[in-house]
């Protein structure tokens, strides 16, 4: 290990790690209560924007061409994963059964849909992400994920923007002392090599909103589940379910789920899962605050997406181990 300072590492250690993923959202006072009607995003002039406006039910997401202007992966990225197999499109009961609340058609989708996704093993995906920390969105990060569930291991490869293409992540419950490994690029990697990190510590969670330990299809839905169940005993609760709602190439049902009044015990304003119809898993999640001025447009608090999904890849230990050739971590 280098003779550079603790301090020092740290710092570049702050600036690698981008783990985190799941549903929760920071709730937020508004200045108006009164109830009116949600007003649709309109399409603005930046590229940030225009991705959040494709996210319509009925849209397309991602927008044209933005396909063509996601990052390439790094060279040794290892995409070694099955092809996806062909099922028949899930059949969707979200009928409102007499005298329950708007959620409870959604709830019982994502109890069935958590059995699934507790049978399957593991899967791979391109995740795109955006947050908004300390009330500022940032950039759109784009990674190559493999996530193996028994035991939970996540690895995870950086594909943009530039400053972080090519780092990469492990991290193995019950490994390593609870924590995970990470490298840097370039000069970085020459200084500092793989180094290891708690979840969430400090550093860690600079700039992210979820540590990596809350990653994945199967921590989203039962946070969904905790919060709608929480929502339930509440009213002033608007839910649709929208068919045929496109993920890049893939057929979804959107549900979307609306608060139209602010009040503390909600933690969005509007929330969309969108449900691949084959995979019967959630590829997407948004969520929006309330607008700061009455008739505004609501505010992005995170969006996820899940690309390329493969399922039952039949990944080993090999596939989270930094001593895999196929990675670039400093042996031990």
């Amino acid at each position: 290990m280098s003779s550079i300072s603790l301090s020092g590492r740290c710092a570049v250690i702050a600036l690698l790690l981008s783990v985190a993923f799941a549903s929760n959202a920071i709730a937020q006072q508004s200045p108006y209560g009164q109830n009116r009607p949600y007003q649709p995003v309109a399409a603005q002039q930046n590229q940030y924007q225009n991705q959040q406006a494709a996210i319509e039910p009925q849209g397309q997401y991602p927008p044209q061409g933005a396909v063509s202007q996601t990052p390439q992966s790094h060279q040794r990225v290892p995409y070694r994963v099955a092809d996806r197999t062909t099922q028949q499109s899930v059949k969707f009961d979200f009928a409102k059964r007499p005298n329950e609340h708007p959620l409870a058609p959604a709830i019982r989708w994502a109890h069935s849909g958590l059995v699934d996704i507790k049978n399957m093993n593991d899967y791979s995906a391109r995740v795109v992400k955006r947050e908004r920390i300390n009330g500022k969105v940032g950039d759109y990060e784009h990674m190559f994920v493999k996530v193996r569930h028994h035991p939970f291991s996540v690895y995870m490869c950086f594909l943009g923007p530039s400053d972080l293409r090519g780092q990469e992540v492990i991290y193995v419950n019950g490994q390593n002392d609870g924590k995970m490994w990470a490298h840097g690029t370039g000069l970085k990697h020459t200084m500092f090599g793989t180094v290891s990190i708690k979840p969430n510590g400090p550093l860690a969670m600079v700039g992210q909103r979820y540590p990596i330990t809350e990653l994945g299809v199967q921590n989203l839905v039962q946070r969904l589940i905790e919060i709608g169940t929480r929502d339930m005993q509440y009213g002033e609760c608007e839910v649709q379910f929208f068919e045929n709602a496109k993920i890049e190439n893939r057929t979804c049902t959107c549900i979307q789920v609306m608060h139209p009044v602010p009040r503390r015990n909600f933690l969005f304003h509007q929330a969309r899962i969108f449900v691949d119809n084959e995979l019967n898993l959630p590829i997407r999640y948004a969520a929006y605050d309330w607008p700061k001025k009455p008739g505004g447009s609501p505010e992005l608090i995170e969006e996820y997406t899940y690309l390329d999904m493969k399922v039952n890849n039949g990944f080993t230990d090999a596939d989270f181990d930094i001593r895999n050739p196929n990675y670039n971590f400093t042996k031990k």
